[in-house]
């Protein structure tokens, strides 16, 4: 007798599961994300950022500021009645998140963007202390029609092809803004 010839024949329903289940292993995450997305469940209700997201793909024309230069990142205080004592808070905050963005402050800059003439000593000030600080007009007629942008002044973050994409009011946590520019500037393959 041969033993090659009296080995029982292996089962095939085994292969079939194995099968199966490689299939839904790989299926299964697709389709469960699928249906997350398509019925609105286990969606989480935390958001990993802090200021107001503009998520609708504006630029800075549509908040009244034609900008020219190097595209980047920046941070830009727009103030459409003036720069009172909290758009001068904010210059200066957006001027502390730049430096401390640290080795990353080369893709970042800061703006200021008015409707009004500053002070002139404020805009001496600015021309000594500031010597990186770009200055764009605001044309308020653009800037009250849009419905994201608030009367105050304002700080925004703005990617380096114009699109808004934060919002900050004047009471913001500096802490919580340089997190957030740098989570952008760490996924972001652009500026």
């Amino acid at each position: 007798m041969n033993p090659t010839l009296a080995r029982p024949e292996p089962r095939r329903g085994r292969g079939r599961l194995q099968l199966l289940l490689i299939i839904a292993v790989v299926l299964g995450p697709m389709l469960l994300a699928s249906a997350m997305y398509r019925f609105d469940f286990w969606v989480p209700e935390s958001r990993s950022y802090d200021g107001a997201l503009i998520a609708n793909g504006q630029g800075r024309d549509a908040i009244g500021v034609t900008a020219t230069g190097k595209p980047h990142w920046e941070l830009l205080v727009t103030a459409p009645h003036g720069c009172n004592e909290e758009c001068r808070q904010l210059v200066y905050l957006a001027r502390q998140i730049n430096i401390g963005l640290a080795r990353e402050a080369g893709r970042a800059g800061h703006a200021l963007a008015t409707s009004q003439a500053l002070e002139p000593d404020y805009a001496q000030r600015l021309e000594r202390e500031y010597p990186q600080l770009a200055r764009y007009p605001l044309d308020t007629a653009a800037y009250s029609a849009n419905p994201e942008a608030p009367a105050g002044p304002q700080l925004w973050i703005v990617d380096p092809h114009g699109n808004l994409v934060l919002r900050y009011d004047a009471k913001a946590d500096g802490k919580a803004i340089l997190d957030d520019l740098k989570y952008l500037l760490k996924i972001s393959q652009i500026g």
